[in-house]
């Protein structure tokens, strides 16, 4: 028993290496929007914030399912209704942030808010219990991936235009790997437990097949976006190659190698983080920079 309660202890189910997937999503958004709007720092830290809340939310309700199976496991029941309360938390304050955006950006911002909401309160809670019923992946390219991408833009600037929907392909790819990672980790214990996630629907051969797949569509998808122009330079890329090539073999290994595919496939996602500005080509206003941004760019670029 006090094995098994470890698995719900808060620190683990925070999960904190998924943390990168809202930071990455969120940061792409906000950099394209410095490029043409004024932005606050309060409003990106806030909104950068609201983002890793949501994340930490969604990760601690994540095993709030599991309770019917763990009816005579007290400590364990104990830590999950622990983590839901601060799930809560986590959820109440980013509604406030969120409620800040809705007041500023008005009726868009929140159809925006109420379907990340949604998603995250329907990833494992009744009647949608999207992982249980092997969506999760598809929910969270769109939910935590295209949707937190192009929120963040809105939020920001108030418009959305086709070059933010692009550019947030790659990064909603990344997103869904990390979900499914986790999937091909647990799968042994979601098999035992009745979980009908996608890899135990589809079986752990084809998950390995998507999550490879999927991996390959990140660098293909963000060549192609070079090629249209919407990402600025393509050389970034190649420095996530080395995270990259272990994942690829460590998905097919055995049980034991796979418990480090998740954590591996964050730090592939972070690396994104320091190099946000890379990925963006989105014309910049030099009137809307910072005033020493403007006396950098005229003294060194602009100047006979």
């Amino acid at each position: 028993m006090i094995a098994m309660a470890e698995k719900y202890r808060t620190g683990r189910a925070l999960r904190p290496f998924s943390f990168a997937v809202a930071m990455v999503t969120c940061l792409t958004g906000t950099v394209a929007a410095t490029g043409v709007a004024d932005i606050h720092w309060l409003q990106a830290v806030s909104l950068l914030c609201a983002a890793v809340l949501l994340q930490a939310g969604v990760n601690l309700i994540n095993d709030y399912s599991d309770l019917p199976q763990l009816a005579g496991d007290a400590q364990s029941c104990r830590l999950i209704r622990k983590n839901v309360r601060i799930a809560a938390v986590c959820f109440a304050a980013a509604s406030a942030v969120a409620l800040y955006f809705v007041l500023l950006r008005g009726w868009p911002a929140l159809l925006l808010v109420l379907t990340g909401m949604l998603g995250a309160l329907g990833y494992t809670l009744e009647p949608l219990n999207l992982k249980r019923r092997g969506y999760a992946v598809a929910a969270v390219f769109w939910l935590m991936g295209v949707l937190m991408v192009c929120g963040s833009y809105y939020f920001l600037t108030g418009r959305l235009d086709g070059s933010i929907i692009r550019l947030s392909v790659p990064v909603s790819l990344l997103t869904s790997l990390l979900l499914l990672a986790n999937e091909i980790r647990d799968f042994e214990a979601d098999r035992k437990q009745g979980c009908r996630t996608l890899t135990v629907r589809e079986g752990l051969a084809a998950a390995v097949r998507l999550y490879r797949q999927g991996l390959a569509l990140v660098v293909v998808s963000c060549f192609v976006l070079y090629l249209t122009g919407d990402l600025q330079i393509f050389w970034p890329l190649l420095l996530s190659a080395p995270l990259g090539i272990p994942l690829l073999v460590m998905v097919g290994l055995g049980q034991h190698a796979r418990q480090q595919l998740p954590p591996g496939t964050g730090r592939f996602s972070a690396l994104r983080i320091a190099l946000p500005y890379h990925f963006v080509n989105i014309p910049v206003d030099l009137r809307r920079s910072p005033p020493y941004l403007r006396r950098i760019i005229n003294n060194n670029f602009l100047t006979a």
